[in-house]
């Protein structure tokens, strides 16, 4: 990107600048809704592991080692409880989701001015327009409360000068400019994504098995190790929240549906003679994809 380019559209300049900001204000707190939650289910399986130890810590041990675990048993809980409170005092509200959803609403604006607006001698007012009433969406979805921090990275956030397919953010787009910079783009993260994903849902599935299996297993035994069913138990139930929290199978049924039409997309295109990849057909290309990843987005949205 060079500064006469970014002169030239001084809108777009503005429409990255907020899109990155409210990018990097949902990664924000994305990040501690996860980790709050994912203390929780530690803290409650923590609980009943400290539960166990103190009703079989041995007579010949120290005092005050089960003092400790006492203590530990009291503190859990009451830990577990405080982040509760805290997590839904000022991260239960989603706040996160609604700056991703303005995100990705500029950045669909973005791509449509560069693409079927190209040619509009009223599209810089367009976008304006456009990105007050987006901001405005997200300061009343916000409730009235849009806290962010000013953004002084690079623009766009996540273009790589180093990779030809990075998309340099500023000027107008043909039909294989956006197709490589958007479609293909969005087609291999949404790949790498749901590959992603599945993976963590196996390995969450396996630990609730193997959390299951040695539940059943200390049951059979009897005796003492009946007492430690409730730390497997209490495994299971984490892992099992986890799993609901992540929402990892519609996730995946939404990002395999993205994949799949993105494809379509994607086959149509490349099935194309040169002549044949008329402005209609880049029109086409470009609300059909733009559709796609907006609904994909609202659907993420409410499922979350």
């Amino acid at each position: 990107m060079d500064n006469q380019t970014e002169n030239k559209i001084p809108i777009l300049n503005i429409a990255w600048s907020r899109y990155a900001q409210l990018d990097a204000a949902a990664e924000k707190l994305s990040r501690p809704h996860y980790g709050l939650r994912r203390w929780i289910a530690i803290l409650g399986v923590l609980a009943s592991l400290f539960a166990v130890l103190t009703e079989t810590y041995p007579e010949n041990f120290p005092a005050t080692g089960k003092v400790v675990l006492k203590v530990l048993l009291i503190l859990s809980p009451i830990t577990a409880s405080v982040l509760a409170a805290f997590f839904n005092k000022f991260y239960g509200t989603g706040a996160w989701l609604t700056m991703r959803a303005g995100a990705e609403e500029i950045k669909k604006e973005i791509y449509v001015f560069r693409t079927v607006l190209k040619d509009e001698p009223k599209r810089r007012a367009w976008l304006e327009k456009r990105l007050a009433e987006i901001q405005r969406q997200v300061y009343r979805g916000l409730g009235g409360e849009m806290v962010l921090d000013r953004y002084e990275g690079p623009l766009p956030p996540y273009y790589d000068p180093e990779n030809p397919n990075s998309d340099p953010g500023f000027q107008d787009l043909n039909g294989d400019e956006y197709f490589t910079y958007r479609l293909e783009d969005q087609l291999a993260w949404h790949i790498r994504k749901v590959n992603k994903i599945q993976r963590e849902r196996t390995r969450l599935q396996w630990l609730i098995l193997l959390a299951g299996g040695a539940g059943s297993f200390l049951a059979a035994m009897g005796g003492a190790f009946s007492l430690w069913v409730a730390v497997t138990a209490s495994l299971a139930a984490a892992f099992i929240g986890w799993t609901e929290l992540r929402n990892l199978d519609e996730t995946i049924k939404n990002y395999s549906k993205v994949i799949v039409e993105l494809m379509i997309i994607y086959d149509h295109w490349k099935n194309l003679e040169m002549e044949e990849r008329t402005e209609v057909e880049v029109i086409k290309m470009v609300r059909g994809t733009e559709k796609i990843l907006w609904n994909q987005n609202m659907e993420y949205i409410r499922s979350m």
